[in-house]
């Protein structure tokens, strides 16, 4: 099969560096300067215990036409993107062509089902520390590389087998999930948590969680996105948020969101698809999100990203 990698910074150079280095036919699809390092001398993705994987030679380029049809599409652009990337992807996709979006949040695959339709849109969610430290070089931190898969219908198809099967040849832990939708909820519990407290407090985990009305906030967070998710069919525990505060404990207190990041480097933030995709769904079914909805505010001025300065991001006060 042949695979298409619809971004390929921190998420999707890393995974698909991974099955690229198993032999598997995988084309990345960048841009910039990191399109113009991956040209000339390849990928490298380096992690501080594990020392650096290098593959002299990947099919990357800038413009999806040239590759035609392929098997599976594997996005994971930021969210803002999200529309602009699947409009991209179109000469990509063919009537049986899985799309596999590894972004962050539930509400990215509505929009990709609104342009091709739910028979082409595999549910799926990724666990890895990754990001681009120089154009060309992919930076994992720790060891976590974890995809977890399926089709929202729950059954074993053949595409969702292969890169199960792919993906854990290349030596990365891989499930297939009978219940995608829940399993990507998971995640979204711990994320608008984690994402919604660094950005808007500019603070890590450890600090947020060992002050005790920063961390009865997380919690708040948490729960909002359980009680939506339930409203919404999803099986989640309804003591699931405590659950996922339980696990942040064991999590390293230094440990930051994407988010956070984006906000001191002038990004645009994620927060409308993260803390703002929980107030939209929670509008829908009259479920109060009072917590996510401050955070939407606290972050409003800095969604769009910071004005550019002699080409430098300005960082927030």
């Amino acid at each position: 099969m042949k695979i298409a990698m619809m971004g390929s910074g921190g998420v999707g150079g890393f995974f698909g560096g991974k099955l690229a280095q198993a032999g598997f036919d995988v084309r990345f699809i960048a841009r910039g300067a990191h399109l113009a390092a991956m040209r000339e001398h390849g990928l490298v993705i380096e992690n501080e215990t594990q020392g650096e994987m290098r593959l002299a030679k990947v099919q990357a380029t800038d413009s999806p036409a040239t590759l035609g049809q392929v098997d599976l599409v594997i996005l994971s652009v930021k969210l803002w993107d999200t529309e602009s990337a699947a409009q991209l992807i179109k000469p990509l996709v063919g009537p049986n062509t899985g799309i596999l979006s590894l972004q962050n949040g539930v509400i990215k695959d509505d929009t990709l089902r609104r342009i091709y339709g739910a028979q082409n849109i595999m549910g799926g969610v990724a666990y890895v520390g990754a990001y681009v430290s120089r154009p060309g070089v992919i930076h994992q931190i720790g060891t976590m590389q974890r995809i977890v898969l399926g089709e929202y219908d729950g059954r074993k198809s053949e595409r969702a087998e292969f890169l199960h099967k792919a993906l854990r040849h290349a030596g990365i832990t891989s499930e297939l999930s009978q219940d995608v939708r829940r399993s990507i909820w998971e995640k979204y519990v711990l994320l608008v948590g984690l994402s919604a407290t660094t950005t808007s407090m500019r603070a890590l985990l450890g600090p947020i969680l060992g002050n005790a009305r920063s961390r009865a906030f997380m919690l708040g967070l948490m729960r909002e996105v359980v009680a939506v998710g339930r409203a919404h069919g999803v099986a989640l525990t309804e003591d699931f948020a405590d659950d996922r505060l339980a696990f942040a404990d064991t999590l390293p207190g230094n440990m930051d969101s994407s988010m956070h990041h984006d906000l001191k480097n002038g990004n645009p933030l994620e927060v409308d698809w993260l803390s703002g995709g929980v107030v939209q769904l929670g509008r829908e079914k009259n479920i109060p999100t009072p917590a996510n909805s401050a955070v939407c505010g606290i972050l409003a001025l800095y969604a769009a990203g910071a004005r550019k300065t002699q080409g430098q991001a300005q960082e927030a006060p």
